[in-house]
């Protein structure tokens, strides 16, 4: 065994769980460093605080002089809280957070200073936007960019810092982050949405997208982590061979959790609690080492930011507890993957779910407006809606243990199916009522009865029907939640446009009754968007056939799904609906396939580094005990050694066939991989990287794995994956 790996198993063995102090209630210590509305109105003046709520709830800008009494407010709330910087904290085109630490502290002359915190440091602050990802926004003499305070998302204490979330623009007014463009979709789906509920209740005067996300990960020993290049590097494992056991027992699967995870899940939402983070689920996920945590719904952009801050600390929190944190998308071969599923709805301000059916769901002419104008803007934006959710670390994930394959469908259950059918054929008359029927559980003991839902669930869909909301299951766990919220928040905006404008035409050209001109635009929505429903088996071969005669979209890597976005359609879409102009779409088209490209390149030279650095010579090593073995017993045997040594020389040949062959991949992939590096065009580079370069994992995966079922396990120097998925 080699020294680095015996040492990190060694020390992996002797961890004891830390004794993390609980909180006092929970619903005493939630929000305590976040400067929420509790603690505005006990540091802000009357004015300063109308000045932010009527920012929140009406989007209306606050004035200069205002903010200087916001900000200093703020800073004595902070100070007092033991902060000692600021920062503006937001979300570049990175897919991590980004923070500049500036003090109070301030000099005034004369050996003296003071605590200084204006309005101006508080609304707008300039980092360097040629050094984030821009997509040719802007040039590297062209540094300028602007972070700007966002309101709507209160700033909150981590460690002793006040972070203050913004968005960022370039200093030409362009986009360069994932929350702009996601306030520009909320505030595009709340007009729309309003709009339609007018139908409904005139007291409408707001709609809210709401957002709960499950986040799923595998916690991993750091020792064990740090022994292996490739997670080090990548966030995942490039080979190892599965162990003799994996999930098939389904033993881990809510099952009790392990005290070290529990302890780092206490750590965790402690920190959460303070932060404002309303984590109420924790459990073991199906593969081994693999945990969710999930929220309280909230709304969609500040869902998003704690999301986002959710991620930073979790790993933060990992490194007091010797645990690395795995949110890759697939880190290990063989067993789950990790999703981030975006639980979706929309509410009204007078405390109306908009997808929550009421008694009956076909009584339920408001519900069944906006479920099935969902349906049907997924039915016209499939593609797109693909593309936000595509990566080089999703593409490993989608389709595979459990994960919803890249075909986009919907699912929403049998009784909302019958439901739909019967609204397609219904021309006069009242609908018959079916109420929830009562599922029996003939088991022994008192068990109550159970309500059977309106949805059963199917976990290889992407985006399905729960009751009262849609959930995106798709949606990878390393992801921002902003891009798949963007896309789908505004192609619900622009069907809830068309659908308005199609129920007003019918209005006043056929002087039909409000419920009458619903009902018929609803019902030819149902039927032309049938071909996204789908019920069955999302892995089947049957069903990828069935939907290539629907015409619906097979995108299975990240170069084919991004190309929608440059399409004519999606970029007159967003630009209709003032989501993102076409220079936005653009640049983020090309920052994704750009980061695309870096990540098959990163994963092509650590695993060509690992295979011929680690691998081979191990490899060779053994040989060179085997061989010398053989030579042993000729050296005893005489001419009679063959017939004892035949094991070993026909293992001494197997192993150079592997060898052989992981040299030749290797050097196949490093000069597909410079041929590549020279080409201009990102279409084909990316194109190349996925067919050329990144399709020779597997096979030098397959070598290196085979060699490591034959090596002697002492010599073996990669922590394997029984060691990384069974020590707890």
């Amino acid at each position: 065994m080699s020294t680095l790996r015996f040492h990190a198993i060694k020390e992996s063995l002797s961890r004891t769980p830390i004794k993390v102090k609980e909180l006092k209630r929970r619903s005493e210590v939630f929000g305590s460093n976040v400067f929420n509305e509790t603690a505005m109105r006990q540091y802000l003046t009357k004015d300063a605080l109308t000045g932010v709520m009527e920012a929140i709830i009406k989007g209306s800008k606050i004035d200069r002089l205002v903010a200087d009494h916001i900000s200093t407010g703020m800073k004595e709330w902070a100070i007092n809280k033991g902060a000692t910087h600021y920062t503006h904290w937001f979300q570049p085109l990175t897919g991590a957070t980004a923070e500049k630490h500036d003090a109070f502290f301030e000099t005034i002359g004369n050996g003296l200073s003071i605590e200084k915190f204006g309005g101006n440091q508080l609304v707008q602050q300039e980092p360097d936007a040629s050094s984030f990802p821009h997509g040719g926004i802007r040039n590297t003499f062209e540094a300028r960019g602007y972070t700007a305070w966002d309101p709507t998302s209160p700033a909150f204490i981590y460690g002793t810092t006040l972070c203050i979330p913004t968005v960022f623009v370039a200093y030409t007014g362009e986009a360069l982050d994932y929350k702009t463009p996601l306030l520009r979709a909320l505030q595009a789906v709340d007009n729309a949405a309003v709009d339609v509920c007018k139908y409904f209740d005139k007291n409408v005067k707001k709609v809210n997208a709401s957002l709960g996300w499950e986040q799923e990960y595998f916690l991993i020993d750091n020792a064990l982590a740090s022994a292996r290049p490739d997670i080090v590097l990548t966030g995942r494992t490039l080979l190892g061979h599965s162990p003799a056991k994996g999930q098939q027992l389904d033993d881990h699967y809510f099952g009790t959790i392990p005290n070290r995870a529990m302890s780092y899940m206490r750590d965790l939402e402690n920190e959460c609690m303070l932060l404002g983070i309303p984590v109420k689920t924790r459990h073991n996920e199906v593969a081994p080492n693999q945990f969710e945590l999930a929220p309280i719904f909230e709304e969609a952009n500040l869902a998003v930011d704690h999301n986002s801050l959710l991620m930073d600390v979790m790993h933060k929190v990992a490194e007091r507890h010797n645990f690395k944190v795995l949110m890759h998308e697939k880190p290990f071969a063989g067993v789950n993957g990790s999703g981030k599923h975006n639980n979706w709805s929309l509410s009204t301000d007078t405390g109306i779910n908009l997808l929550s059916p009421g008694k009956t769901p076909m009584s339920n002419l408001q519900f069944l407006t906006f479920f099935i104008n969902t349906i049907k803007a997924v039915q016209t934006y499939e593609e797109l809606l693909r593309a936000a959710i595509a990566s080089a670390s999703n593409d490993h994930r989608l389709g595979a243990n459990e994960a919803p394959p890249a075909i986009i469908s919907v699912f929403i259950g049998a009784q909302l199916t019958k439901v739909l059918e019967e609204l397609e054929t219904v021309t006069k008359g009242k609908l018959s009522p079916q109420e929830k029927t009562d599922l029996k559980l003939n088991v022994v003991g008192k068990i109550p009865e159970i309500l059977l839902d309106n949805t059963d669930r199917n976990r290889t869909s992407p985006f399905a029907f729960t009751g009262n909301k849609f959930e995106f299951r798709a949606v990878g766990s390393k992801a921002n939640c902003a891009n798949p919220m963007t896309v789908l928040n505004t192609i619900v905006a622009k069907q809830l446009i068309d659908f308005k404008a199609e129920v007003d035409a019918l209005l006043e050209k056929k002087s039909m009754k409000k419920d009458d001109a619903i009902f018929n635009v609803l019902r030819e929505y149902i039927k032309s968007s049938k071909e996204i429903l789908f019920e069955g088996n999302g892995y089947s071969e049957e069903w990828e056939k069935e939907a290539k005669k629907r015409g619906l979209s097979n995108n299975k890597t990240t170069p084919e799904a991004l190309k929608v976005k440059i399409s004519k359609p999606a970029i007159q879409l967003f630009g209709d609906l003032g989501v993102m102009n076409k220079v936005e779409v653009e640049a983020r088209y090309e920052i994704e396939m750009d980061e695309y490209i870096l990540h098959i390149q990163i994963e092509s030279r650590v695993l060509g580094d690992i295979a011929r650095n680690h691998v081979v010579p191990t490899a060779v090593r053994y040989q060179n005990i085997l061989i010398e073995n053989v030579k042993g017993l000729k050296s005893i045997y005489g001419d009679q050694f063959r017939d004892l040594a035949k094991e070993q020389l026909a293992l001494i040949e197997e192993i150079s066939g592997h060898i052989e062959a992981i040299n030749s991949l290797v050097t196949k992939m490093t000069d597909a991989r410079r041929s590549l590096n020279k080409e201009n065009n990102i279409e084909k580079k990316a194109g190349g990287y996925c067919k050329n370069v990144k399709m020779l994992f597997d096979d030098i995966r397959y070598h290196c794995d085979k060699l490591e079922l034959m090596i002697d396990d002492e010599l073996w120097p990669l922590t394997k994956y029984r060691e990384l998925l069974f020590t707890k």
